[in-house]
């Protein structure tokens, strides 16, 4: 009786995770759509780290916490100065 080995490829496994971009835009815009100033309550966020500042509306609170905020602000920075 022949056994052939069975290959496991993880990789097709995993799901494409959101770039900071994409996170950013999508919380922008969960707010816009629910009537928040986005950019106050998105600093309330990084400032606090209050993930209440952050409506639920279309995930968004999940999302912005897959992100450090020492992370973002580092990012925010770079993106900043490289104008």
């Amino acid at each position: 009786m022949e056994r052939n080995t069975i290959f496991f490829d993880g990789n097709k496994e995993k799901t494409e995770q959101p770039t900071l971009d994409e996170i950013l835009r999508a919380v922008y815009d969960a707010l816009e759509e629910k009537g928040y100033n986005s950019i106050d309550q998105m600093v309330g966020y990084i400032l606090s780290g209050d993930p209440s500042y952050i409506t639920s509306h279309n995930n968004a609170r999940n999302l912005i916490r897959h992100i450090e905020r020492d992370d973002l602000v580092e990012e925010l920075l770079k993106a900043f100065l490289a104008k």
